[in-house]
């Protein structure tokens, strides 16, 4: 499993994808994020919530709610989770426009090798960080 990681600063409200973590163990996992926290000078985490299609919760919701709740506790920071379906069909599709068939051609090259995803998980972060950023101004505007 891997921990896709976008940052934005307050200010210019624009999320870019930073990182993809592949998971080791949870102290691990938590000292590395608290690590990246510090070092970027976080002020808040936003933690995707793995929806299924319908809107209900299944498992996946159910370990990211925990996996939130142990940032949260680790880091001391504030966490707020947001609805991500779609997330990663949107970040292969902003990936597959900006770097083209180079892309696809190199995502099947892994796929094949590996299975491995590893520019869709922090894209796909920062999809749902700039989701996060655009519900934060509509409420401050409105």
């Amino acid at each position: 499993m891997r921990i896709g990681l976008a940052i934005a600063t307050a200010e210019a409200r624009l999320a870019r994808p930073l990182a993809t973590l592949e998971r080791v163990n949870r102290n691990e996992d938590m000292r590395r994020l608290r690590e990246l926290a510090l070092e970027h000078g976080v002020k808040q985490i936003v933690v995707g919530l793995p929806l299924l299609l319908d809107g209900t919760r299944g498992e996946m919701a159910e370990e990211a709610e925990r996996f939130a709740q142990r940032v949260r506790k680790q880091t001391g920071l504030p966490v707020t989770m947001v609805d991500e379906r779609l997330t990663s069909w949107e970040a292969e599709r902003l990936l597959e426009e900006e770097f083209g068939k180079k892309y696809r051609d190199q995502h099947e090259k892994r796929k094949k090798l590996d299975n491995e995803k590893p520019t869709v998980d922090s894209v796909a972060a920062a999809v749902i960080l700039r989701e996060y950023l655009a519900k934060q101004g509509e409420a401050e505007r409105g």
